[in-house]
């Protein structure tokens, strides 16, 4: 016992001695100036491949956004939860329709144009600036997203993304965007969905029935008793006004193709 007690007792000692030699080295490093490295071990963080929320196949992507002039107008979609069900129906229209009503009396932002798909929303829109742009979408999407949710009796999310814009800048591309709001539906074969549509010219679910460029007089399809068409301003720019019609008027009947 004793021999155990003697050799523990020299296992200290040479512990303190080796403890000692350390400090005394780091003080004289210290005193030099030299700067100690610390061993880490490498474990979870930092960059490296795959690292970061892997990204969704339908995500927009966070690009920067288009700069926004009274000049220029945009072409903005949204998409919402498949939990809201089909846009294209009764009560959603008069919901989207009312959203649309609360946005009338903003400074600087318009909604001029719309089409109501059956997951998505299309508009074109005309603002004055950035911050004006930003606070009517807002708007327009938190008025919106009560009402839905109202009819669905749900909470939670509606739009499922935030909001894809594309500035408009040239005569040919309004002309392509007034036609790919307008015409969605027949793009999406929605104008073959229901009697009702099948029989109509324009997109009972658009602003079509306000557009006065289409390349023939449209029959307008029978107003049901609850229809009301939707609330929205005129355009003012210069290209939604004049600058399109350098270019054939839109076709009643025609598909429009992909647009950037």
């Amino acid at each position: 016992m004793k021999e155990r007690r003697a050799e523990a007792g020299r296992v200290e000692v040479r512990r303190a001695k080796a403890g000692s030699a350390k400090a005394t080295r780091r003080n004289a490093v210290a005193k030099a100036g030299e700067q100690l490295g610390l061993p880490l071990k490498r474990g979870r963080g930092g960059a490296r491949p795959g690292s970061g929320r892997k990204r969704k196949a339908d995500a927009i992507r966070h690009d920067r956004r288009p700069e926004v002039s009274r000049h220029k107008p945009l072409h903005v979609s949204l998409r919402t939860h498949k939990a809201v069900g089909r846009l294209r129906r009764r009560d959603a229209y008069v919901a989207i329709r009312g959203a649309i009503a609360t946005c009338i009396a903003r400074w600087g932002f318009r909604i001029v144009h719309v089409s109501i798909q059956a997951h998505h929303i299309h508009l074109l829109v005309e603002a004055n600036g950035k911050c004006e742009l930003a606070n009517g979408l807002r708007a327009f999407m938190i008025s919106a997203a009560k009402r839905l949710n109202k009819l669905c009796g749900r909470k939670g999310v509606v739009f499922t993304q935030r909001y894809h814009a594309v500035a408009i800048v040239a005569k040919r591309q309004a002309r392509a965007a007034l036609a790919y709001v307008l015409n969605n539906w027949r793009r999406h074969r929605e104008d073959l969905v229901g009697t009702a549509q099948r029989q109509a010219s324009v997109d009972p679910y658009s602003t079509g029935v306000l557009f006065d460029g289409w390349d023939m007089p449209f029959e307008k399809f029978e107003y049901p008793a609850w229809y009301e068409p939707m609330s929205v301003y005129a355009p003012r720019s210069w290209l939604l006004t004049i600058g399109w019609r350098a270019h054939p008027r839109i076709g009643v009947r025609e598909v429009p193709g992909p647009i950037a």
